[in-house]
């Protein structure tokens, strides 16, 4: 490394309160200088680097594309020694362990196991998230996220926890017990049931080639009430196959079609760095849980 190719800290730092805080004003608020003084150190880092990070055409500031890049390196590469240096001098510690995870998931699978791991660790404070929507892994933002996916989240660490593919299944009052699966284009004429803030069914459907019919309607609800409402026949689901594999069996469900996307499941998501310890034996515990299950499988 180069240590004269780093531009100044002072401008780094700049620059990082400016991407976050979207002003130069509200910038220097969070570092306590004038908003002059950050103009300078922006331009100074611009003049640094020769690049153009900032677009001045408007009536406020903006991130050039060359700037959104710059300010997503700046970001990790604070945010780790940021993270650094919270885990060496223990100022986390004392913080609950914020874990951004889909409703499903917690109340399918997370939930009915959590009785195993206050058992061993009781003093490990738990902020449960349930949102169906991506989280900010930020070093004072959420430790760990689960997510359903192929990991492809840029600039994350992660690790697969249970692989699953996404299956679309139904109450047999709805498509039959026997006999052939419906065709698409007979499941679009059907009610049908989507976790908020999703869109797989529709996204489906688009990609089978059809639409919904018009007057069956599309209805909206929590993730942890979304298998309830297939199992009574109140519309056709999209979920992961994991969450309903008993529902199969016992014919309560039937799969209608299935999306095996190569290494499609249950992903942990983390931030590059060393994990604080209350994270890491969260992490270690749900490795065993999910190794457990599938020697269960296996067996």
């Amino acid at each position: 490394m180069d240590w004269r190719d780093l531009p100044p800290l002072s401008s780094l730092r700049a620059f990082a309160a400016f991407a976050e805080e979207g002003s130069v004003v509200a910038a220097g608020d969070a570092l306590g200088v004038s908003h002059a003084a950050i103009s300078q150190q922006l331009r100074s880092l611009e003049a640094h680097l020769d690049l153009v990070l900032l677009d001045r055409s408007g009536r406020a500031l903006a991130l050039t594309p060359d700037g959104i890049q710059m300010a997503d390196a700046v970001r990790q590469g604070f945010g780790g020694m940021i993270s650094m240096a919270q885990v060496l001098t223990g100022a986390r510690a004392a913080q609950p362990l914020h874990i951004s995870l889909t409703p499903t998931f917690a109340a399918s699978w997370l939930m009915p196991r959590l009785p195993r791991f206050r058992e061993k660790f009781a003093n490990v404070d738990l902020m449960l998230n349930p949102t169906p929507k991506l989280a900010d892994l930020g070093p004072d933002g959420v430790d760990l996220a689960i997510r359903h996916g192929t990991c492809d989240w840029p600039g994350l660490e992660c690790e697969m926890l249970v692989q699953s593919p996404i299956v679309v299944v139904a109450a047999p009052s709805l498509v039959g017990t026997d006999g052939p699966v419906p065709k698409p284009a007979d499941l679009a004429r059907l009610p049908w049931l989507e976790e908020l803030g999703r869109s797989e069914a529709d996204s489906w459907l688009e990609q089978q080639g059809v639409h919904r019919e018009a007057g069956f309607g599309m209805t909206q609800l929590p993730g942890n009430l979304l298998l309830e409402g297939a199992r009574s026949g109140q519309g056709i689901a999209v979920t992961v196959r994991c969450f309903v594999e008993d529902d199969i069996a016992a014919g309560r469900l039937r799969v209608v079609a299935l999306e095996d996307a190569p290494g499609a499941g249950y992903y942990l998501v983390t931030k590059p760095g060393v994990m604080r310890p209350a994270l890491k034996s969260f992490v270690q515990w749900l490795r065993r849980e999910a190794k457990a299950d599938l020697n269960r499988d296996q067996s």
